[in-house]
C-alpha cells in the first residue's frame, strides 16, 4: 500500500467511525423527533422541524462536512485532542447545539 492509500485509509476509519458513533447515539432518539440514516459516507437527519442535517466525509479535503441551518463546517481531525474541529468549533458539540436549537430542548449525546 503507497502512502497516499495508507491515509486514505487511516482516514476512513476515523471518519467512518465517527459517523457510525454519532448514527448510534442518534438511534436512541424518537423518530418522529429525528430520522437518521447512514447511506455509504453519509449520515442524513431529518429533524421534526422539517430542517435537515448532513454530515459527510470529504476524503480529498480529509474532513467530516457538516451542513444545517443555513450554515456549513469543515472539520479537521485533530490527533491531540482525538476529535474533528475547526478553528472554533467541535463536530459532537456543534450537532448538539443544531440538535438543541431544532428540538427546543438540551441535547447531550452519548457517544460510545
Amino acid at each position: 500500500m503507497n502512502p497516499r492509500e495508507q491515509e486514505d485509509a487511516e482516514f476512513d476509519k476515523l471518519a467512518d467511525g465517527k459517523l457510525r458513533q454519532i448514527d448510534r447515539a442518534l438511534a436512541g432518539f424518537d423518530p418522529d423527533e429525528v430520522e437518521c440514516y447512514l447511506g455509504g459516507d453519509i449520515l442524513n437527519l431529518t429533524l421534526s422541524s422539517g430542517s435537515k442535517v448532513v454530515i459527510n466525509r470529504h476524503r480529498a479535503a480529509r474532513q467530516i462536512w457538516m451542513a444545517a441551518q443555513r450554515r456549513a463546517w469543515h472539520f479537521d481531525y485533530d490527533a491531540a485532542t482525538s476529535s474533528w474541529r475547526t478553528k472554533d468549533d467541535e463536530l459532537v458539540s456543534a450537532l448538539e447545539r443544531v440538535l438543541s436549537e431544532s428540538l427546543k430542548r438540551p441535547i447531550k449525546l452519548k457517544l460510545a
